[in-house]
């Protein structure tokens, strides 16, 4: 039977593809704007040292603003977790603010990761009123300590009530304060961690805080048992971030970018990434500034942006910064998501973080470098050149593969996302079964252990014997990369691959913190449980996370057998991965590390499957709308324009637009019945439902959608196309 039948040509309304006309014209004459670097005092472009970290309140400012024994106490809070006294803090605010006003700043605010995954901010005015009334600046040692934002409505998974209002902020004295600037003004911005009335925490950075202090705990007792003691050891993180930009005036025409950051249907192009010319090729002048802008930005606020590149798909890149102390790092990281945002916005751009803005070509991740550090800069994943360091950084491998091969479920949960499902174990992507690269040499090397070949020697002939006594400099040249690894060994650190580009790292890096925290733990108990016998408990975690080190193509089929015969998890899909939150493991890991009482945990679960569930129900609406408001008006006018003309070959293209027509009612028919059976007796029967009927609708439909693309002609399709959106863009 014919579903779509096209109308009389007298109450035909064509599609309007002036819009999209438009759009490429007003691309294609877009002039490339740049912006004046900071200056010298002689009128000379700045070098980027001279300007670094000028809006921010750093250690070396208050060095030079707050009386010595004030900094030292300040000092041993950042360093050392010590209490900071009200006199202190007051000591510490009046700098922060003399400094902020002298800056043009006229308000602070305290600025968190509240679970939406974004941040969060409320201003308030320095303004104030003296006892006779007359205005003044001022900000206390309360002020800067705590604010009380609105707790109830945030994202809490239960924790808060929407009549439990309260909630505090709490500022993180070890990540530093900085000035934004407005378009009138600067705002002194205070880091903060995000807590309920009875100490919940209800944001990402509390958890990764505990997750710092677990890791060094368990890092430092290591580090006494085998003889090389550390006051702390500090997680240090350097997340690069991948991202598309298109022009905005197409952004703008795609109601889908807008609201769910992705193309919910388009055709690919004839021409994608299949040349491979995009990679590290040339930068586009309008790019190139905008990226300029963005580091020119990003200096002044102390992130070390230190690489910017094209990625492997047509206006995909890349910014990569040095690594800091990951609390710091994730800071660092959503003022980057923030910057790249706001300054594409000025060169006329728009910056897409979804992990698949468009199908058929690579997405987008945020490849985590993971390591640990002590007090004194010795980083604990670094080979080193003696036997001694050699056993140390062994043994924090080893304790590091325990952790991980322990924990790959609650790490899978970590990175899971209804973004993410649609970028792991893609071409671009590391699949979704967590395993460990070490490389060729490593893996020699911890076979060997393994195998029991250097188990009866002292630690120093085993080191030799083993090759390792000059580990480093074979090590890093001999050590490949593999892009199909989640979790990949590179030299003298970890490189966490599989998170989204969206995502905040706080999560992730908080599941690892804990994972490998919990394996060192295990390693030092077998220590002390075998009297020093640090080469034996070695050999003992290497060879339990023997299951988890995988040096192979983890794209492949056989790759999945193998790693259900090692007992590997195998979570293909978002709602299957965070079903490990709620799993007796992830439980006793977290209360083991004191890093999330079973009630918080269970709120992370709840807020990201409803987020899952949310963001699925958006999509939907927008491509049902999609196809209502544009796909099959286009389809409609497409038969009218050739249902009366002569001639086999229009006949034939009129019958081709009937079937296609045909199809896209039907596939629409379907969503909207699979929509109708949605459960509401729970978030998690409605994301495994919405997972399995929906989803699977919905990539039907737009199969549909752009095959109809591909047909209707060109004048009478309204949505900006892929071929203009990824290449048109001046």
């Amino acid at each position: 039977m014919r579903l779509l039948t096209p109308p009389p040509s007298s109450e035909l309304l064509v599609p309007d593809s002036s819009a999209r006309r438009v759009a490429i014209q007003t691309v294609t004459s877009r002039a490339v704007r740049t912006v004046r670097r900071p200056v010298d005092a002689e009128g000379r472009p700045a070098r980027i040292s001279q300007f670094f970290g000028n809006r921010v309140f750093g250690a070396d400012k208050l060095k030079q603003r707050l009386p010595p024994e004030i900094f030292a106490l300040w000092t041993a809070t950042a360093e050392k977790g010590a209490h900071l006294d009200r006199p202190v803090a007051d000591a510490i605010a009046h700098a922060v603010k003399e400094w902020a006003l002298e800056s043009g700043a006229t308000h602070f605010c305290h600025w968190f990761h509240p679970m939406t995954g974004a941040t969060a901010e409320k201003h308030d005015s320095f303004l104030w009123f003296d006892g006779a009334g007359r205005p003044i600046e001022k900000f206390t040692g309360s002020m800067l300590i705590q604010s009380e934002p609105d707790a109830s409505s945030f994202p809490s998974g239960g924790m808060r009530s929407t009549f439990e209002a309260r909630g505090y902020t709490a500022w993180d004295p070890t990540s530093p304060m900085f000035l934004m600037d407005g378009p009138s003004g600067r705002t002194l911005v205070i880091p903060s961690a995000f807590l309920g009335y009875h100490g919940q925490a209800l944001d990402e950075k509390a958890p990764l805080l505990r997750s710092m202090e677990a890791l060094s705990r368990s890092a430092c007792r290591l580090l006494g048992l085998i003889g090389s003691p550390a006051q702390r050891v500090t997680a240090t993180v350097g997340p690069e971030q991948e991202y598309f930009v298109i022009d905005k005036a197409y952004a703008a025409l795609r109601p889908d970018l807008v609201v769910a950051g992705r193309s919910v249907l388009g055709a690919q192009a004839p021409k994608g990434q299949s040349l491979e010319d995009h990679y590290f090729g040339s930068i586009p002048p309008r790019v190139l500034a905008f990226m300029e802008e963005c580091e020119q930005e990003l200096y002044q606020l102390g992130v070390w942006a230190k690489t910017r590149h094209n990625e492997v798909a047509p206006a995909q890149f890349e910014i990569a910064p040095v690594f800091t102390e990951a609390n710091v790092a994730a800071d660092h990281n959503q003022l980057v998501m923030q910057t790249l945002r706001r300054v594409a916005d000025r060169h006329g751009l728009a910056m897409l973080l979804h992990e698949k803005p468009f199908a058929g070509v690579n997405g987008s991740g945020k490849h985590v470098n993971w390591s640990m550090s002590t007090n004194t800069g010795e980083n604990l994943l670094e080979p080193g050149s003696a036997p001694q360091e050699n056993l140390r950084f062994l043994a924090f491998l080893a304790a590091t593969l325990l952790g991980v091969q322990r924990h790959s479920a609650v790490l899978r949960a970590s990175i899971a996302s209804h973004g993410n499902d649609f970028r792991l174990g893609a071409n671009e992507a590391p699949p979704a079964i967590i395993s460990v690269f070490l490389g060729d040499f490593l893996t020699r090397i911890v076979d060997g252990i393994v195998s029991g070949q250097v188990a009866s020697l002292a630690v120093g002939q085993a080191m030799i014997e083993l090759g390792v006594s000059r580990l480093p400099a074979v090590a890093k040249d001999n050590t490949d990369r593999n892009r199909t690894s989640p979790f990949a060994f590179t030299g003298n650190k970890f490189e966490f691959r599989a998170v989204g580009s969206s995502a905040s790292i706080s999560f992730p890096v908080v599941c690892l913190n804990a994972a490998v925290a919990d394996g060192i733990e295990q390693l030092s108990a077998w220590i002390e449980a075998g009297r020093g016998d640090v080469m034996g408990a070695v050999r003992r975690a290497l060879t339990e996370s023997s299951a988890v080190r995988f040096d192979g193509n983890g794209y492949s089929a056989e790759w999945v057998e193998e790693a259900e015969r090692r007992g590997l998890p195998h979570a293909r899909n978002t709602p299957a991965a965070l079903a490990a939150l709620h799993g007796e493991a992830a439980t006793a890991l977290f209360k083991r590390t004191g890093v999330l009482s079973h009630e918080e945990l269970d709120s992370r679960y709840e807020v990201r499957v409803e987020l899952y569930n949310k963001k699925v129900d958006i999509e939907a609406d927008v491509l049902r709308e999609l196809v209502d408001t544009h796909v099959i008006p286009s389809i409609v006018a497409e038969l009218s324009a050739t249902g009366g003309v002569a001639g086999t070959l229009a006949e034939k293209r009129f019958l081709a637009a009937e079937a296609v027509g045909d199809r896209v009612y039907a596939a629409r028919a379907a969503l909207d019945e699979a929509l109708s059976g949605v459960p509401e007796s729970s978030a998690a029967g409605a994301a495994t439902y919405l997972c399995s009927k929906v989803v699977p609708a919905l990539a039907e439909l737009r199969g549909a959608c752009d095959a109809a693309e591909k047909l209707v002609a060109d004048d009478r399709w309204s949505l900006p196309k892929y071929r203009e959106m990824l290449f048109v863009n001046g």
